[in-house]
């Protein structure tokens, strides 16, 4: 178990996950409770889920459309509307049982429904497990613009049992691999050199990289809740990667990315940015951007495609007073905060990525 006292996060993994939630609903004896899953979980992980569980009453299941299209306020006045129809209230408790739009957005639900209700978080996907249910983040989008909606608020637990991965396509998991990738560039060379060579079939040796990645940001999270510096870590790769995300959301002409390979292009051009105004070691960004290319394949951009990216990137949320600001590194672990890069060098950036 992992306690974050800052804002009182417990974290339990598979083999006392189960009884500490039994244990949790028993304790705080919830007056009703709700079940948030999105339509392919609702298929593939509430069975397992009921098995692991029992309750003294029947939990009414509430299932949201699949995809980060609807990770937004119509999905959470739809939500509402159905907690308010069916007697939620102040002592209710929301579980979300998801990757990380069902996570976030339930969270978000949680935190604003009656001015606060208890909930849990159980990811189920890869990005989910290591990112998006730990932390206290919780939000939507505004439109195709990332996150731009939200709350700091911790769940009352996340329950982590790497059995739901067995339900994941495997694009998804890949993209999951982007913040552990992500987690060892910015934490520090021992972790970088365990990660960057990643066995997802070898499961012990993969479930201990995952737990590796979960205590980072928690460590991190710990030091740093309100993202007043440390926390600003986290986002490295994502000042472009969100960018880059939004942009093929938004266009009928592009594929949408998923998260993680939108962050692992992300990572590449801030590793290159960092090596031209921060003298992070050539050889360590070459390093990198061979890594992220095992598991990514590469996209195409055009001019067009980079301009308009450029012009998202003032809806950032590390911006201050009118500047965009990166995180970058200095060399593996090694990091600076409230970085300017003009728009010449995120070009020279995207030039980088093109012929790797």
């Amino acid at each position: 178990m992992s306690t974050n006292k800052k804002d009182k996060e417990l974290i339990y993994n598979s083999k006392e996950a189960w009884k500490a939630l039994d244990n949790f609903i028993k304790k705080s004896n919830p007056s009703n409770l709700f079940i948030l899953t999105d339509e392919n979980t609702r298929k593939h992980c509430i069975p397992y889920f009921l098995e692991k569980t029992f309750f003294e009453f029947t939990p009414y299941i509430i299932t949201i459309p699949t995809g980060e299209k609807y990770k937004n306020i119509s999905t959470c006045v739809d939500v509402w509307n159905t907690l308010s129809e069916n007697g939620a209230d102040r002592n209710s408790l929301i579980i979300n049982l998801g990757g990380g739009v069902v996570t976030d957005l339930g969270g978000f639900v949680a935190s604003t429904y009656n001015r606060g209700v208890n909930f849990i978080n159980i990811p189920t996907s890869l990005l989910a497990i290591v990112d998006a249910s730990v932390g206290g983040k919780n939000g939507i989008d505004l439109g195709h613009l990332k996150n731009q909606i939200g709350v700091i608020n911790s769940p009352e637990m996340v329950i982590i049992d790497t059995a739901f991965l067995k339900t994941l396509p495997s694009e998804h998991l890949t993209s999951g691999i982007a913040e552990m990738l992500k987690h060892g560039v910015i934490h520090n060379k021992e972790y970088w050199n365990e990660v960057k060579n990643i066995n997802v079939f070898n499961k012990d040796e993969f479930e201990n990289l995952i737990w590796g990645s979960i205590n980072i940001k928690k460590e991190v999270v710990t030091k740093d809740p309100f993202e007043k510096d440390l926390r600003k870590t986290l986002n490295y790769g994502h000042t472009l990667g969100h960018a880059i995300e939004s942009y093929f959301l938004e266009s009928s002409e592009k594929k949408t990315l998923l998260h993680g390979e939108a962050i692992a292009i992300g990572i590449i051009l801030a590793t290159y940015i960092s090596s031209e105004t921060h003298n992070f070691p050539k050889n360590t960004l070459e390093e990198v951007s061979r890594s992220i290319l095992n598991y990514f394949s590469k996209v195409e951009f055009t001019n067009i495609d980079i301009e308009n990216i450029i012009k998202l990137l003032v809806f950032d949320k590390k911006n201050r007073n009118g500047k965009v600001l990166f995180v970058l590194l200095e060399d593996i672990g090694v990091y600076q905060t409230n970085c300017t890069v003009n728009n010449e060098l995120i070009y020279k950036a995207f030039e980088y990525y093109k012929n790797l």
